[in-house]
């Protein structure tokens, strides 16, 4: 079984391409809901994050995110940290729910994968991409950020060129009827090479 990765940038629409991928009854795996669920539910987690950023990290059984956000943004060392907590979990997770899957392949959908270097475990890549000014409008509808938070949340991530290099499909999400498209074709792509093998 193949494993297919699919990432983008913020705004980019990930998510809106990995329901299209449903559709075509692919099985999603959305690493950032994986790691949010861990974080509530697993109790090794919970003690290792509180041991870096102390009981404050916590409310109850669930994790307090803005505290922690505001711990790791603008801090590339504790961010390290937290994703050092994270990553291993989410893997051991998908690896799990991978032995319960019977498609041809599996999404594995991160919001990070070339920075992480999970990329590397992956048969084929997809990017994601928008143009900047519509990745603004859907972040300011869907989180009212300001332009100035979503632009600083941008620079944190690594640009689209530098990630295109590592991506094996390109998606270019304006037009959902578009994007349904280079989806269907990709999806028929990666069924060809699973046949050529």
């Amino acid at each position: 079984m193949k494993i297919v990765g699919l990432t983008g940038g913020i705004g980019s629409g990930k998510t809106t391409v990995a329901g299209f991928f449903k559709e075509l009854n692919i099985p999603v795996y959305i690493a950032d809901e994986a790691g949010k669920r861990l974080m509530n539910t697993s109790s090794e987690i919970r003690k290792k994050i509180i041991a870096f950023f102390g009981e404050s990290a916590y409310r109850g059984d669930h994790p307090d995110r803005k505290f922690i956000a505001s711990k790791v943004f603008n801090d590339k060392e504790q961010l390290s940290k937290l994703n050092n907590i994270i990553h291993p979990a989410v893997e051991a997770d998908f690896k799990n729910w991978l032995e319960t899957q019977s498609s041809e392949y599996v999404i594995y959908e991160a919001a990070i994968l070339f920075e992480t270097g999970g990329y590397e475990k992956c048969d084929f890549n997809i990017l994601v991409t928008a143009p900047k000014e519509i990745r603004i409008q859907r972040l300011q509808k869907r989180d009212d950020s300001s332009v100035k938070e979503i632009e600083e949340r941008m620079d944190n991530q690594w640009s689209d060129e530098r990630k295109s290099q590592m991506a094996d499909f390109l998606i270019n999400n304006e037009e959902l009827a578009e994007t349904k498209l280079q989806v269907e074709h990709i999806h028929d792509e990666i069924l060809k090479a699973g046949k050529n093998c």
